[in-house]
């Protein structure tokens, strides 16, 4: 058996106890089942589609540390991070490692019923939800995320309720210093769950952005259930700026419902190794999604976005658009896969992914495909790998621009049609203004996400 998993099935043997002492009991009630799944099927390796651009055996083999006794760990978060989005009014919440911060939280009133808080001391009351469609039986990292979180953030929104003021959270990534050194820590792994539930009706916008707040090796595994009731709305924003040392490794799951709506937008402008994959299923007639991802990389960061869209019913719509820009030694990849099921008749989806390889060195891989078993349908893909257009540049030149800002001209105005596709205006006008700072290599160290200062 592959060493890196073995020693994860050795550290359950050995936790079982300390971990389900420190979590809530529907969380435990799909522990033991979650580590049978891992068991069986071990960490994915690339012969396996839907893993075969990152090596997954390889990120978790090092001996990352856990905080299972839920020791407390030393943070201001105020302090870490500061928000000043000119414009953007949110109500800005806090998750420390896994754990929802709740010492100091937002003044804005939520309307009556909204629950924002602690996953271990609200699941009780939606376990109906936990664990429904991240399926650990068919995922590996959903598996090993399952055995071992103890907490997380849940979110609900009542029926007919809908929450004007975007909610901002803040995942903190803080390692704890090793006993009898000068601040000195070691690589630390991080297992957070996300539960979100809006009723019929509900409306609601996330914006979460990944921080870390200490300049050592981090270890991330994240799964993010959202189930949308019939007419609901879901804007969901993730953003990560962290630093060349974090791994981050996203599986979210949506279920979507009659007439719902979803907005999906992934950001990625600085981290080290990224592997974001989404499952969405439209399982109600009406429904729309629209996900869209925006990647910027160098040195020899790596980026690996997948998507599987499933129409299981009629008259559905799904739109995806991915962009890269990839510099120096960065590897980026994208597989989409739309699957329309028997019977989802008048279907229509497109999905667009477009790269731009800044240097000779830079690999992209890109996969979209399309699975259709109905015979009335609009489904269109496409994608395309190139690199900076040599005529505009010479145009540019011509005309006294310096080859360094046309090539970050040219650059900045490819990725923008994804940003300009971003419903929260300060927001995106923000990122108009961060995408061309990190252009121009003033991103290249993390000093706390620059998406706030």
């Amino acid at each position: 058996m592959n060493t890196s998993v073995q020693q994860y099935i050795d550290l359950y043997r050995q936790a079982e106890g300390i971990i389900k002492a420190h979590s809530a009991e529907p969380m435990n009630a799909v522990r033991d089942g979650a580590f049978a799944d891992f068991q069986r099927l071990g960490f994915p390796s690339k012969k396996e589609e839907r893993y075969r651009y990152t090596d997954m055996a390889a990120l978790f083999e090092p001996d990352y540390g856990l905080n299972l006794n839920r020791f407390e760990i030393p943070v201001d978060p105020y302090q870490a991070f500061r928000c000043d989005v000119p414009n953007l009014s949110t109500s800005l919440y806090f998750v420390v490692n896994d754990s929802f911060y709740n010492k100091a939280l937002p003044q804005a009133h939520l309307p009556e019923g909204v629950i924002i808080g602690s996953l271990r001391e609200n699941v009780d009351s939606f376990n109906q939800y936990y664990g429904r469609l991240a399926k650990t039986s068919e995922d590996a990292i959903t598996a090993l995320n399952t055995m071992l979180v103890q907490d997380g953030l849940l979110v609900y929104v009542p029926k007919n309720v809908k929450v004007d003021r975007a909610i901002q959270v803040i995942n903190i990534l803080k390692a704890p210093s090793l006993k009898g050194s000068a601040g000195e820590q070691a690589p630390f792994m991080v297992n957070r769950r996300v539960l979100i539930v809006l009723e019929e009706g509900a409306e609601a916008k996330f914006l979460f952005c990944d921080h870390a707040a200490d300049d050592c090796h981090f270890l991330t595994t994240q799964v993010i259930e959202a189930f949308l009731g019939d007419n609901a709305k879901l804007d969901l924003y993730c953003m990560e700026e962290t630093h060349a040392k974090n791994i981050r490794v996203s599986n979210v799951y949506i279920d979507q419902q009659r007439n719902s709506r979803v907005n999906h937008n992934v950001i990625t402008l600085h981290n080290g190794i990224t592997r974001n994959k989404l499952n969405l299923e439209l399982n109600g007639e009406g429904a729309e999604c629209s996900c869209n991802g925006c990647v910027i990389a160098d040195k020899q960061q790596h980026v690996d976005n997948n998507t599987l869209i499933t129409h299981k019913v009629p008259h559905c719509t799904s739109n995806q658009l991915y962009k890269y820009v990839l510099d120096e030694k960065a590897t980026g990849a994208f597989a989409g896969r739309v699957l329309v099921e028997h019977g989802a008749q008048e279907t229509t989806s497109q999905m667009t992914n477009q790269n731009l390889s800044a240097s000779k060195s830079a690999r992209m891989y890109t996969q979209p495909m399309l699975e259709i078993y109905a015979d009335d349908v609009k489904c269109a893909h496409g994608s395309t790998v190139g690199q900076l257009n040599d005529a505009a540049l010479f145009y540019m030149q011509q005309r006294g621009i310096a080859v360094k800002e046309a090539k970050l001209l040219l650059e900045f105005a490819f990725i923008n049609e994804v940003i300009d596709k971003m419903e929260l205006a300060p927001l995106r006008d923000r990122l108009h203004y961060l995408v061309e700072q990190r252009f121009r290599g003033q991103l290249s160290k993390c000093e706390g996400c620059k998406l706030c200062r």
